[in-house]
């Protein structure tokens, strides 16, 4: 049989010492990450002032002081004063495997000494064929029919490819339907899906969106019959017009509100009828269910047209039926994302399949009770203080403070003076604050540890 000079090259004995001494040396590293640490005095007045360049060069400050050190353990991360924090929110959701994590290191090495740095329109590595078939089999794996997969590398982007491919085929529908307070990205489309005013001010319409009411789990058939109401009254004001409708099944931004197998029926029959595409925008919420994808959860499998999801998988992608496949010319990327994440992205959804992640008996079912038992203890010792919480496997949110919106973040800023990394989501009339856990490397004990830093966070605040 044949040989190619990479399958020498990978099998290299020097290769193979070379990446065992990288994985001993962070092993030894890391393993000096054991838990919270205050920062380091000494590197305060260099810290501060990477931070003040930081903003200059950016145009703003961070929301945090947060410049990583380059390492971390688990669901703790070192940054560059010294300090160690929980990571609770892992960059808004892509750091499911935590930090300095040796499978996804060893992944990343694997595709970093790799030709490509860059995998795009013209050359991709043998690596995305295995990652493009691994997405494809475990989306199709109840029914569904999205078996085609593009690979981008933003969210945003792959909500952007979705939208493309649907008013291709639903020519010359140009309308879209979307829930309200949703989230899809701030490109110049995806700024005017995205309900939040302050994200498209003062750029140019791009699309027209008509907004449902979300569900609300307090009025189950009263949420159903006003987001059918409101549907049907948009279709017959502009008939044949909706080419699709982006369904953000469990709404992140917003603050983790989780929709329904039976309200998403009602409103899928209703597209069905009028030729209207289905799109699951899964940029958030994949793999953070008990089932791989939050279409499977709700079960909504034989209705997807069209899937998007990123975050977690690293590399960004959407998935879309032979039905809905583009034209040439209308999508082509130069970049698909590079070799080392799409390896990290094979090795993360491989680990979220077979690792015990998934089901109801699930690690990330687990973690989920573990974080709603301990946040629903402390919502009834600070009634005043703490409302929740909300949200469905890995991800969480609790109201704090009624959900005022200054009093929340400042919250968040002391949570994170006390070593725990959250994120602010929603807005008026309630914020939230939200977690998207590091599955991969969170326990129990850990989710029991930041709960006690909560509670003392709301008491240290008035």
């Amino acid at each position: 049989m044949g040989k190619t000079a990479a399958e020498g090259f990978y099998n290299d004995l020097r290769l193979k010492e070379a990446k065992k001494l990288i994985l001993e040396a962070l092993k030894e590293h890391s393993a000096k990450i054991t838990g919270i640490k205050k920062g380091d005095p000494e590197l305060k007045d260099s810290y501060e002032e990477l931070l003040k360049k930081m903003a200059d060069y950016r145009g703003g400050a961070l929301f945090y002081n947060y410049l990583g050190s380059g390492i971390g353990n688990g669901p703790w991360v070192e940054l560059a004063d010294g300090s160690v924090k929980y990571d609770f929110i892992t960059g808004i959701g892509v750091h499911y495997m935590g930090h300095s994590h040796p499978g996804v290191v060893e992944a990343q090495i694997n595709g970093a000494i790799s030709n490509t740095v860059m995998n795009g329109h013209l050359q991709q590595n043998t690596d995305t064929a295995k990652l493009l078939e691994l997405i494809s089999t475990e989306a199709c794996k109840y029914g569904a029919i999205v078996k085609n997969v593009f690979l981008s590398t933003s969210g945003a982007m792959a909500n952007e490819n979705a939208f493309k491919i649907i008013y291709q085929k639903r020519a010359p529908a140009n309308r879209f339907f979307a829930f309200e307070k949703c989230f899809a990205g701030r490109t110049l489309g995806m700024a005017w899906v995205t309900d939040k005013a302050a994200y498209r001010q003062g750029l140019p319409k791009t699309l027209d969106v008509d907004y449902i009411p979300f569900y609300d789990e307090k009025d189950h058939q009263g949420s159903i019959n006003s987001a059918v109401t409101a549907m049907k009254k948009q279709i017959a004001r502009f008939p044949g017009m909706h080419a699709g409708f982006v369904m953000e099944v469990i709404q992140g931004e917003n603050g983790s509100w989780v929709g329904n197998t039976e309200y998403f029926e009602a409103l899928i029959k209703i597209c069905k009828e009028n030729n209207i595409s289905v799109f699951i925008d899964e940029v958030q919420s994949f793999g953070r269910t008990t089932e791989l994808f939050a279409f499977q959860y709700f079960k909504l499998d034989k209705h997807a047209d069209v899937v998007a999801i990123g975050k977690n998988s690293q590399v960004c992608a959407t998935l879309f039926t032979d039905d809905h496949k583009p034209k040439p010319g209308l999508m082509s990327q130069t970049f698909t994302g590079s070799a080392a994440q799409i390896s990290a992205s094979h090795f993360i959804i491989k680990s979220i399949v077979t690792g015990g992640y998934l089901g109801e008996n699930g690690k990330i079912q687990r973690l989920h009770s573990r974080f709603k038992s301990n946040l629903e203890k402390i919502s009834l010792k600070h009634p005043e203080k703490l409302k929740g919480p909300y949200g469905i496997g890995g991800m969480v949110a609790m109201t704090v403070f009624n959900g005022d919106e200054p009093k929340s973040k400042n919250f968040t800023m002391k949570l994170f003076e006390n070593g725990v990394l959250s994120f602010m989501a929603g807005g008026h009339p309630t914020t939230r604050v939200r977690f998207l856990l590091p599955v991969m490397v969170t326990e129990e004990h850990h989710i029991d540890e930041v709960c006690g830093i909560i509670e003392k966070t709301l008491q240290e605040i008035d």
